[in-house]
């Protein structure tokens, strides 16, 4: 009996203890008036916690929701147990500031903010304070991925201003541990050349980490022949490495370009063909290199053979070669051989330098001597300025500038006689985009040779559908002389444009004694094809003095087939 007792007051002791250790405490919240209070409950704070621990954090989050709200000097005036199991916490929420002016200071690139569809052409951003902190998570998210992973935002110099908003300045912070590339994979084209890493993206092991570096480098592939970027770096972190991931497709870079072109005759009247054939080979052995062929003959009885090699970033050096050879043959006249060598350097993706030499053979095939042909050799030294911009993206029209400048100085030599020379070469262009339909593209080629004398087998040959439009294929001769191409192009779809033809020229021949001016007018049209680009073009070249003749209008075809 007594047994059962003691068991029973053991049993009602445990309950009471355990009832004790479960009691539900409550929280009331109230501001400094009535309007405060109403301000608190309107967050719908919890009530009830198994402990005091929760109910205390809950204290917590109720001022940090208050503060995010604007309320940010508000305080915790004091917390006091009513009973048992209730407690009160008075809240002073004080002034309430509704928005905030962030002065960016040129922290914030204006492409982060476009990406994040924030708006602003200012060095500052209001922001609601309410909406403070989803705005510095999403621009920090952004930095995070455009400029450095390891950066943060911060918030500095807060001040009050007189009409109840804040001011503060962003800046971005750095963290200490800095990360170097420990690795570079290259994914889609693992054939990629690997000196195009090293050399042209300057990209290489042991470089300090910086994304937004990277992905300015990386973008320069889109200047590239040959290849291009999938989609955009990407990252690899471990405890103790970092692996960089650049996605890259192989193009085709194979060209063949041809033309056919047919004309009247002025002295038979016959209806005569010219034409040319132009194959380019690009990166066939996965090294960027390139080579170059083309063979023209045309109405006036000239052939020409041009042969062109170039393997850029030699035995992986900075520096790479070009090699050129060119045989020129009028009928029976002469026949000139010229061979080029160079020593490349690359500035950077747009950028070209290079020096080199150019030697000239050239031979009067002719069995009795004529007035200013004869046998001579040349050598010049040379060096070259190239800026090159592709539009990638643009299939009708894929580089959209082009500057190619180049100076020699060397001599001619006759028999036993030396004569000192100088020639200069400029062939440019750009295009000019005036919306998605219309552009205009301009184009000047110019050239001269300064000697004391002159051989007609030595002089600049020019005219044609890649020079001024109107005339026989390397028909004119000059010592000095500049072409402008004009076209206004209007794109009627991706695959399909028309094009006017408005060329001018001016050139001088010291031989003749001769200046001129000559003028092309002209229309044609490109349509992108499953075998390449066609393009048509008819065009009537005329002198300064002479009038037009539909008879000596020209007409070019041309196909250019990428493989």
């Amino acid at each position: 009996m007594l047994l059962k007792r003691i068991m029973l007051f053991a049993f009602l002791g445990l309950t009471s203890f355990l009832k004790s250790q479960s009691q539900t405490l409550y929280l009331k919240a109230q501001g400094a008036d009535e309007k405060q209070t109403q301000t608190i409950d309107s967050l719908y704070y919890k009530k009830s916690f198994s402990d005091f621990s929760s109910l205390n954090e809950e204290i917590q989050l109720i001022k940090k929701r208050l503060t995010n709200n604007g309320y940010i000097e508000i305080e915790i005036a004091e917390v006091n147990k009513l009973n048992d199991s209730s407690y009160l916490a008075q809240f002073d929420l004080k002034q309430l500031y509704k928005k905030i002016r962030l002065n960016l200071n040129g922290h914030v690139d204006k492409n982060v903010l476009r990406l994040l569809q924030i708006d602003t052409n200012n060095d500052y951003l209001e922001v609601e304070v309410a909406e403070l902190e989803n705005t510095l998570e999403r621009l920090n998210s952004e930095i995070s991925n455009q400029i450095d992973p390891f950066s943060s935002l911060q918030l500095t110099n807060i001040k009050k201003l007189a009409d109840g908003s804040l001011q503060a300045d962003v800046s971005i912070s750095e963290k200490k541990a800095t990360r170097t590339i420990d690795s570079i994979i290259i994914k889609g084209y693992e054939k990629f050349p690997k000196a195009f890493v090293k050399r042209y993206l300057k990209i290489r092991p042991n470089q300090p980490f910086n994304l937004k570096t990277i992905k300015d480098k990386t973008s320069d592939l889109e200047n590239l022949q040959f290849a291009n970027q999938i989609k955009e770096p990407e990252v690899l972190f471990t405890k103790d490495s970092t692996l960089l991931y650049i996605y890259v497709e192989k193009q085709k870079s194979n060209s063949f370009d041809g033309f056919l072109g047919f004309g009247t005759n002025t002295e038979t009247s016959k209806l005569e063909f010219n034409g040319y054939l132009n194959l380019n080979l690009i990166n066939n052995l996965n090294c960027g290199e390139s080579l170059r062929l083309i063979y023209k003959s045309d109405e006036n009885e000239q052939k020409t053979f041009d042969l062109k090699a170039n393997l850029p970033y030699l035995f992986g050096s900075p520096l790479g070669t070009e090699f050129g050879l060119n045989i020129f043959k009028r009928d029976s006249s002469f026949v000139s051989v010229f061979q080029t060598a160079k020593l490349q350097y690359q500035l950077n993706p747009r950028n070209l330098i290079s020096v080199g030499i150019d030697a000239t053979t050239s031979t009067n095939l002719l069995d009795t001597e004529i007035a200013f042909i004869e046998d001579y050799n040349s050598v010049f030294y040379t060096s070259n300025y190239l800026y090159l911009k592709r539009q990638p993206y643009d299939k009708l029209f894929p580089i959209k500038t082009q500057f190619d400048f180049s100076i020699g100085y060397g001599n001619r030599t006759v028999d036993d006689s030396k004569e000192n020379q100088t020639k200069l070469n400029l062939n440019s262009f750009k295009i000019f985009n005036l919306n998605n339909k219309n552009s205009i593209y301009i184009g000047l080629t110019a050239a001269t040779l300064t000697s004391e004398a002159y051989f007609d087998n030595e002089l600049f040959r020019f005219g044609g559908i890649n020079s001024i439009r109107g005339f026989d294929e390397n028909s004119l001769t000059a010592n000095l002389f500049s072409v402008l191409n004009t076209e206004y192009r209007y794109r009627v779809s991706n695959s399909l444009y028309v094009n006017s033809i408005i060329d001018a020229s001016y050139f001088e021949n010291d031989i003749l004694e001769s200046k001129e001016k000559l003028f092309g007018f002209g229309f044609g049209f490109g349509l992108l094809t499953n075998a390449g680009l066609f393009r048509f073009n008819y065009s009537l070249g005329k002198t300064e003095n002479t009038t037009f003749k539909f008879s000596n209008s020209k007409v070019h075809l041309s196909l250019n087939a990428f493989f």
